[in-house]
């Protein structure tokens, strides 16, 4: 079962920054540009976001049929927690990837000498979109796992759930996304840089 789930996390992870760095690639030589560019295009969202949802909706199917319920026999997941997870990976996507070429030089500008002294604004970005959109994109998740774990619950039920687990859970996913999308986000924006600067 570990194998499993190293291989699950590792697929994902790996489909999504190869996508992301494929797509700049791609575009960097397309408009002639330095090949270390990174954009922040349409394109590049529909492709990461592609990726990462067929690898994470997978995922997140087996995850949900070996941790839900333990009184539940594993069943289909339904068309809405499909749903709910595709719009929470649509926004993690776009905050990992879109978002922090657009916010960085914004947070040059306001932060300015005081930022750079510890961190590029290109990183600080890096860590914060992601980190940020869980606020948005927690109840979405826990929406989509309650639907799977309990059938026919009324709605106010529903929503007392996900407002009673929405801070721990925000905190759990930003502790899980931070490592993966910022902290990983950083390392690959700097490895591709040094790799694409080498070639030119």
């Amino acid at each position: 079962m570990c194998e499993s789930l190293i291989f699950l996390l590792q697929s994902l992870y790996c489909g999504t920054y190869m996508t992301a760095n494929s797509i700049d690639t791609a575009s960097s030589t397309l408009r002639t540009q330095p090949a270390s560019t990174a954009t922040a295009g349409p394109c590049k969202f529909v492709a990461t976001s592609a990726s990462n949802l067929a690898l994470c909706l997978y995922k997140d199917s087996r995850f949900t049929q070996m941790f839900g319920s333990p009184n539940q026999i594993p069943r289909p997941v339904p068309a809405a927690t499909f749903a709910l997870f595709t719009l929470r990976d649509c926004l993690t996507v776009f905050a990992s990837f879109n978002l922090p070429p657009l916010i960085a030089p914004h947070l040059s500008r306001h932060f300015g000498e005081s930022l750079e002294r510890h961190m590029s604004s290109a990183s600080a970005a890096q860590f914060l979109t992601p980190a940020a959109v869980q606020l948005v994109s927690t109840p979405l998740h826990l929406l989509g796992l309650d639907l799977y774990n309990r059938e026919n619950v009324r709605w106010q039920e529903r929503a007392s759930k996900v407002a009673r687990d929405w801070a721990k859970s925000c905190f759990a996913r930003i502790g899980r996304i931070v490592p993966a999308f910022g902290f990983g986000g950083v390392v690959n924006m700097r490895v591709r840089k040094g790799l694409m600067e080498k070639l030119e």
